[in-house]
């Protein structure tokens, strides 16, 4: 077919700028236990350069114990809705294509290349013919065929709880080894979008004969394959010997569900665990200071955010919305939560290290004013505040308990805190019955990935848009924003005049821009944290391996 050769085997040009570099903060966060001083932010820098380089031959061998700060819901593709479950996914199943380490190019995975048509609706994939499926219940290791990817990108675009692969019309089997990918309309960000686990290529067998059970039993054609997953437990993966890349390092990954961080951080310590994730308070200059382990940081494509319903309660009102803003002390939140470092204030729901940033939207965020917004609370007819409920995950506790003393400091709002794990913290905020509720997203350096999966009315009943925002003109320029044009200059116009509209209807209060942190024992070797929070332990150059 006619188009632009956009892959030439192992080749591809950059298609996405590079991840703009976030100012390094100092390191540290707010946690419970004994109290260390805040080292600097230079020498943060040294402690991940240093981790990064192996020291001397890899060796083969042993179990690495990795530690992830919430429980795993599902680990199937459709349904995941976490980081923690991506990074589980991510080291059994594989996607067509991914990013490169600093996220600035995409590179091949199960493709080996690509091409668009020039109308930019059909992207044709050459497959490579060595993949195999893991084992499973219901096939024994068969060969990964076209019609595999068929079946799981179709999947993925007609049943995704988060639709994460949308505007997919079909996907035709054009030849032994390739598949061309139809879309409804152009959609510049559609490559980005199947590197995302939720477009990792399964086999029918398997999800047929499990049914809702599959999330209990992934098979796909990655470095590792389930082993194990006790219920609300370890989960275990083993290497798997078929696998088309580099063969893996290590016999194995046992990944550890530890939701309290302090709990995570002696488990470091003590050796119990070779990589912690998601290091928050004093907890990181406990783990730099300790000369057994070393603490990686990188700026992130994080942020986190409170998020007030739209569609039902007193925050159906855009004045109480925009008082409620004007009366949070962002500065002063995170300053209390992060006071060892390792986040920033945030003003818009984007990333500064996504290109699509534009910092003069910062001018329609709403200026902390208490005395201004008790006079707006008392226009929308709450002039005594009034009475509402905040869900969190665990790990937001603190967030949300100096946001609820505030809010009864400035407005005589009553905020009471809901703590929920993380699978019905997800089913409250997708089906919109969370009052307010707190949360992060990390995703990927284009702007559709926040934008869109966050703003457009098609996301409402999704995670993303919990507040249920619904704007006509921001879905017509989101949609634009894919449709129209591959250019960067050209999309991040639209994707300016969408933020402004955005900001300016007060659907949440943007918190924080917050550093990815690992911390791992000394003997772990390869492994380096990723803007995205992405978790990558054998597969598209990286091989971790333990020197003991």
């Amino acid at each position: 077919m006619g188009g632009v050769n956009v892959r030439k085997r192992f080749g591809l040009p950059k298609v996405l700028s590079s991840v703009a570099v976030l100012s390094m903060l100092a390191l540290a966060g707010c946690g419970g236990g004994q109290s260390a001083p805040a080292p600097d932010a230079g020498s943060a820098a040294q402690s991940n350069q240093q981790a990064a380089q192996p020291s001397g031959q890899p060796k083969d061998g042993g179990i690495l114990t990795l530690a992830l700060s919430a429980n795993a819901k599902t680990l199937d593709p459709i349904k995941y809705t976490a980081v923690y479950e991506s990074n589980v996914m991510r080291n059994i199943a594989d996607t067509l294509v991914v990013y490169n380490q600093d996220l600035s190019k995409l590179e091949p995975s199960l493709a080996t290349e690509w091409n668009v048509s020039d109308d930019m609706k059909v992207y044709t994939f050459k497959l490579r013919d060595n993949v195999y499926f893991q084992p499973g219940k219901f096939q024994d290791g068969r060969k990964m065929t076209a019609e595999d990817v068929k079946y799981s990108l179709e999947r993925s675009a007609q049943h995704s709880a988060m639709n994460r692969l949308r505007g997919v019309e079909k996907v035709e089997v054009t030849g032994p080894n390739e598949v061309a990918v139809h879309l409804t309309a152009p959609n510049a960000a559609v490559l980005a979008a199947l590197t995302d686990v939720g477009n990792v290529i399964v086999p029918k067998e398997e999800v047929e004969g499990w049914g809702d059970d599959f999330g209990k039993h992934l098979v796909g054609t990655g470095p590792f394959q389930l082993e194990s997953w006790a219920n609300d437990g370890d989960v275990k993966v083993k290497r798997f010997d078929k696998y088309w890349g580099e063969k893996p390092h290590l016999d194995g990954i046992t990944f550890k569900f530890i939701t309290d961080g302090n709990m995570m951080t002696n488990a470091l310590r003590s050796g119990d665990i070779d990589i912690a994730t998601d290091i928050k308070g004093q907890n990181r200059a406990i783990v730099q200071k300790d000369d057994k382990l070393s603490l990686l940081t990188t700026p992130g494509l994080s942020i986190s955010f409170l998020g007030m319903n739209m569609k039902e309660g007193p925050t159906k009102d855009v004045k109480v919305r925009e008082a409620m803003a004007m009366g949070t002390d962002v500065q002063g939140l995170i300053k209390a939560v992060y006071q060892w470092g390792g986040a920033e204030p945030s003003m818009l729901p984007l990333p500064k290290g996504s290109w699509g940033y534009d910092a003069s939207a910062e001018a329609n965020v709403p200026k902390y004013d208490p005395a201004k917004a008790k006079q707006l609370l008392t226009e929308a007819g709450y002039p005594n505040g009034f009475n509402t409920e905040i869900y969190v995950a665990q790990s937001r506790v603190p967030e949300a308990t100096i946001f609820a003393t505030q809010m009864k400091e400035h407005l005589g709002i009553n905020v009471e805190i809901k703590t929920v794990e993380w699978g019905t913290f997800s089913d409250i905020v997708s089906k919109g019955k969370a009052p307010l509720y707190i949360a992060g997203w990390t995703w990927y350096p284009d702007p559709d990935f926040f934008l869109f999966q966050m703003f457009h009315s098609k996301q409402i009943g999704a995670l993303g848009n919990g507040y249920g925002f619904n704007n006509p003109k921001v879905d017509e320029l989101l949609d634009r924003a894919t449709s129209e044009t591959t250019d960067e200059a050209k999309r991040k116009e639209l994707y300016s005049q969408a933020l402004k509209l955005i900001v300016d209807e007060r659907p949440r209060i943007e918190l924080g821009l917050i550093e990815i942190v690992a911390g791992t024992q000394k003997h772990v070797q390869g492994f380096n944290v990723k803007a995205d929070n992405s978790i990558v332990i054998a597969g598209n150059g990286v091989n971790v391996w333990l020197d003991k």
